[in-house]
């Protein structure tokens, strides 16, 4: 009988954790992260707020999950769409994970906000998100690290000044693969994000009309710069 109980007590939280985060969101949506706020959360919800906290002690570990779980699902998008032409070229592949990073985030415009927008003030991400956050940049470095291996990638030069840089962030991110390409990486990796969140946040208007094909030839000259042909 007990663990009958034990399983319907973790059924329900369960439940009202899912309930917590889908109106923490709204909130989001509708006050924008910095305004976050547990009471108003318990109170949209028939909470007391003492309640809630048994589930979120604060609201930085109300944004940490939703953070996770906003990371998890751009993953999740990205790696689906990789895992459809994993046995196509390079290049392709590339492209894949860039259409379907952009598409998430036409889809949750708030999720990428909250975790590739403004800071929110007074909130420092805890190293736990750094899992989530990765399976994005880890699907990249994968196809790059798949061509290196094929001797099919053609290795960015650095700059001198740059070398020290490229080597840490190779012995950092990627021992396997020559320093240019890592250095490479992280340059198409910030600039991908950069092209989503300009179409995301209004920056194209009135400049790029034709959106997708347009991200589809940035996101394919990204290919390029880290060396994919």
């Amino acid at each position: 009988m007990s663990s009958i109980v034990r399983g319907a007590r973790a059924r329900a939280r369960i439940e009202v954790t899912a309930a917590i985060k889908e109106e923490a969101r709204r909130q989001l949506a509708s006050e924008g992260a910095a305004k976050l706020s547990l009471r108003a959360v318990a109170r949209e919800l028939g909470m007391v707020s003492s309640a809630l906290y048994r589930y979120f002690p604060s609201r930085d570990d109300l944004l940490t999950a939703l953070i996770i779980d906003a990371y998890d699902s751009l993953g999740e998008a990205a790696e689906a769409a990789h895992a459809a032409v994993a046995d196509a070229a390079p290049v392709e592949r590339w492209v894949a994970v860039g259409e379907a990073v952009r598409g998430w985030a036409l889809a949750h415009p708030q999720e990428y906000a909250l975790i590739y927008g403004s800071p929110v003030p007074g909130y420092s991400a805890p190293q736990t998100t750094v899992p989530a956050a990765a399976r994005v940049g880890l699907l990249l470095i994968g196809i790059v690290r798949d061509a290196h291996q094929s001797h099919a990638l053609e290795v960015p030069l650095l700059t001198d000044e740059l070398v020290p840089e490229a080597v840490r962030l190779a012995a950092d991110l990627a021992p396997d693969l020559p320093p240019g390409a890592a250095a490479a990486l992280v340059a198409a990796w910030a600039q991908l994000y950069g092209l989503v969140g300009f179409e995301l946040f209004g920056q194209f208007n009135r400049v790029v009309e034709e959106r997708e094909p347009f991200f589809r030839y940035a996101v394919t000259r990204l290919a390029h710069g880290v060396g994919l042909r």
